[in-house]
Formats: structure tokens, sequence, C-alpha cells
């Protein structure tokens, strides 16, 4: 179907992955919105405009702890 899990993005060498913006990841996600996307990111201190390849260690763990995988 071409649907992947959040987890499969962070950990993915695919460069269109890791050039999609984190917000679009988690608003693709289901039960998540924009408002809650971004309500996230701002408590894990990722900024509004950083892409999946721009993410450190401890802020992938941490939206996979909140989102699952």
């Amino acid at each position: 179907m071409g649907s992947l899990s959040l987890a499969e993005i962070l950990e993915s060498d695919d460069e269109n992955a890791k050039r999609l913006k984190v917000s679009a990841v988690l608003e693709s996600l289901p039960g998540v919105g924009k408002k809650k996307a971004r309500g996230v990111m701002e408590e894990i201190g990722i900024a509004e405009n950083r892409r999946v390849q721009g993410l450190g260690a401890q802020q992938r763990s941490a939206l996979l702890e909140q989102f699952g995988s």
C-alpha cells in the first residue's frame, strides 16, 4: 500500500524519507493533527522546520516513545 510506520521512516536510508519534514510525518499518523504534532515537537525540542535527517538520536527515541512504532 506504500505506507510506512514512524519507526521505518526514522530509520530509513531513503533520501526521500530523510527530506520529509517531521511535522508532515507526524500529521500523517492516524489520530495526529497539526496541533498535536506541533505540541509534541515543542515538548521534545524539535524545531517546526526540522527534517527527518536532522533529528538527533534522543529526538528520534522520544518520538517513538510518544507515538509508538
